[in-house]
């Protein structure tokens, strides 16, 4: 049952005719109903009961009169989607990320946009996770990239991932080989954190502020490139995801252990749309792509 059938069975169907359908549809009644009777010889049924008076539909004609409505209907919907898309040249989205997502996946997820709208600009900044969120909710920001921790409800999550935060060490620290450690196993290094850990509540200070052991922090940073470097170079050691790090740690140069600590092993990371803007094809195709390149990416092991 191809596109022709369906819509010379649809209008046959509205019009109780073959010969009205004919008109209708601007060809010959010998046409519609050759059609017809291929496809009734293909199922094996009658879809038409023959009259004087015209046609009726069967039992099963209409159940199968259903399925064609809901196939053209979806059809139509589909060809609008394709014009919208191919007369969609340019315009410009705001992206809203968190540090680490601008080295692990955007990067890869932007030069994949581009090849279907390349005259669509694209601004990217990068944000702590509270401030992602606020941007997106106040319609700031088209698309936010960010931790899943308080959702705002303005803001609608497209798709999520779990991020689980680790630590992330030289390949050749003494800690390297462990398969798990705790708060208390790192209390006695140095480490590397974000910037935010010296004013507001961190991620990481939300969940171990009420933990015995201190933690000895050497950099704070809002620099991912810097943290990095810092762990390279042997100058502490990270708790952060695997987003950011994945060449390294592909590469042997670093390795991620996975933390045993409630709030921080359970840590999603979500693409994040304001509620109250709509979603039209560009930024529909750039929240498929992120999310795709976001969903393959090992973070949990």
């Amino acid at each position: 049952m191809h596109t022709n059938f369906l819509k010379y069975f649809d209008e046959v169907a509205r019009q109780g005719s073959i010969r009205k359908a004919a008109t209708v549809l601007n060809v010959s009644s010998t046409s519609v109903n050759r059609k017809i009777l291929s496809v009734e010889q293909q199922l094996g049924v009658a879809i038409f009961d023959r009259t004087p008076e015209g046609v009726e539909l069967t039992g099963i004609g209409s159940i199968l009169l259903e399925h064609c409505r809901k196939t053209l209907h979806d059809y139509e919907r589909t060809r609008v989607l394709i014009d919208d898309l191919r007369d969609l040249r340019t315009g410009h989205l705001k992206v809203e990320t968190i540090d680490s997502v601008a080295f692990g996946i955007l990067p890869q997820a932007l030069h994949q946009f581009s090849q279907t709208f390349p005259d669509i600009s694209i601004s990217v900044t990068t944000a702590l996770p509270d401030d992602v969120m606020k941007s997106v909710a106040e319609g700031d920001t088209d698309i936010g990239i960010s931790f899943l921790l308080d959702l705002h409800p303005d803001v609608r999550v497209i798709s999520e991932k779990s991020a689980p935060f680790g630590v992330i060490v030289r390949s050749d620290h003494p800690i390297a080989e462990r398969n798990s450690v705790t708060i208390d196993d790192i209390a006695s290094y140095r480490l590397v954190r974000t910037l935010d850990a010296r004013g507001r509540n961190s991620i990481v200070d939300q969940v171990v502020s009420t933990i015995a052991s201190p933690l000895s922090t050497h950099v704070f940073t809002n620099a991912l490139i810097i943290a990095k470097q810092m762990i390279l170079d042997n100058q502490g050691i990270g708790l952060y995801t695997k987003i950011g790090f994945i060449d390294e740690i592909e590469a042997g140069k670093l390795k991620f252990i996975p933390l045993v600590q409630e709030g921080l092993n359970d840590m999603r990371i979500g693409l994040l749309v304001s509620v109250t803007h709509g979603i039209d094809p560009a930024k529909r195709h750039l929240c498929d792509v992120i999310g795709r390149d976001l969903r393959l990416m090992r973070l949990d092991s």
